[in-house]
């Protein structure tokens, strides 16, 4: 079997096990308990609005009325009021006050499911900053180990160039020390790998212990919104702000029905009594609630729900600069990323490479002094890095934008 075939085989089998974002997003949507418990919370909300506005339960009485002895039927058809009977009663609410309870539990059941948009919205967040994070620290761990081999062979020709005199033991101890260092990131690195894996495993409710493979190449994309569009897309899409508009308008309604606590109930009864041989008797009657506390009862109500409403209202309003406050730096931290992303990768990191390699030749034939070269060298090392560090932060930034926004980017 030749190498190049054993190659094309191994980039087929990682590019199978490479797992694309938008899959791994797919299947947190569909396994998360995160987003599955807000999901059953807005389900079961949605059933409160005709509990809420539905009627109290009639009640049924059966009963006698008895003359000269205590069984049923003693004085029936001779004493007037002996009796055996059934009466049915019904409460009634004030009208209005249903339809305005069953609103009230619409407008709860609306923020329920703002609330379970917001949570697919942060779980997905959290998986792309997750994803993100593991690709980078796979590429750090890359870059580490390509630079332990540029590395090792500065310090070959280092160590040549000593045996003959023409370089100084401190530049040895130098390269030496910075490949220790290199070990200590990579470490890091591999830490920072392993705890992205779990994250991820947690969010998509795997068993711990899966690897998440990435692909070895993510784009780092263009960010095509302004921040006008994503002010304006927040207003209408980001579930944060429409809970607590739904919250202000369940306030609002509460405290109209407050208003109508003033307003009496009533029960509303009717009987059928028999009395044996004489004619049977009827009863009707309606009992009305008498408001006699209102100074102390309904008007405090009345009062507490105002001040629920007005507090609602102070909730939005915060909610709202947060929101832009949050969507302005998200989205500073983003076009920041993208224009360093544009300046390391097309001057500064094939500069820093041009200059490395130049100082390079130079240093094997002598006409370069060691520590120019090391700096050349830590400089390709810093700028590589820093051109992916900015990647990253800028899909984390993408991400965080999606979530406060609602607005796929």
């Amino acid at each position: 079997m030749s190498l190049r075939f054993c190659f094309c085989i191994a980039a087929a089998t990682l590019a199978v096990r490479a797992q694309p974002l938008p899959e791994l997003v797919e299947e947190a949507l569909r396994h998360n308990r995160e987003i599955l418990t807000a999901q059953k919370k807005y389900e079961a909300a949605r059933q409160m609005p005709a509990q809420a506005s539905a009627l109290a339960d009639p009640m049924m009485s059966v009963g006698y009325t008895a003359n000269g002895a205590p069984y049923p039927g003693a004085g029936l058809g001779r004493d007037v009021t002996s009796n055996i009977g059934v009466m049915v009663s019904q409460e009634l609410p004030f009208p209005g006050k249903r339809q305005l309870r069953g609103d009230i539990a619409a407008k709860e059941a609306s923020a329920e499911f703002q609330q379970y948009l917001a949570v697919r919205l942060s779980v997905t967040a959290r998986l792309k900053q997750a994803y993100h994070e593991l690709h980078h620290a796979n590429v750090s761990i890359a870059f580490v180990k390509r630079y332990e081999d540029l590395l090792q062979k500065i310090m070959r020709v280092s160590e040549a160039r000593y045996t003959v005199g023409r370089t100084a033991q401190q530049d040895i101890f130098k390269a030496q020390t910075q490949f220790a260092i290199f070990e200590t990131q990579l470490l890091r690195y591999q830490q920072e790998r392993t705890s992205k894996q779990i994250a991820i495993n947690a969010l998509l409710n795997r068993p711990q212990g899966g690897a998440i493979d990435v692909p070895d190449e993510v784009p780092p994309g263009e960010l095509t919104a302004t921040l006008d569009d994503l002010l304006a897309a927040a207003r209408t899409h980001a579930p944060v702000l429409a809970r607590e508009q739904k919250m202000v308008e369940r306030n609002d309604l509460a405290s109209a029905l407050a208003r109508k606590s003033v307003l009496p109930d009533y029960t509303v009864s009717g009987g059928y009594f028999n009395q044996g041989s004489m004619p049977p008797m009827w009863q009707f009657r309606v009992d009305f609630k008498v408001p006699a506390w209102y100074r102390t009862k309904q008007n405090a109500e009345i009062t507490e729900k105002a001040f629920a409403a007005t507090k609602a209202r102070h909730n939005y309003e915060a909610a709202d600069v947060s929101l832009q406050a949050q969507i302005r730096e998200q989205y500073s931290i983003a076009a920041t990323a993208r224009k360093l992303i544009d300046l390391y990768g097309k001057s500064v990191v094939p500069g820093s490479q041009l200059a490395l390699e130049s100082s390079m030749a130079s240093y094997e034939t002598g006409t370069l002094d060691f520590l120019s070269l090391f700096s050349n060298f830590m400089n390709v090392v810093e700028y590589e890095l820093m051109v992916h560090e900015e990647i990253m932060q800028f899909h984390v930034a993408l991400a965080r934008l999606e979530e406060l926004t609602g607005m796929p980017l």
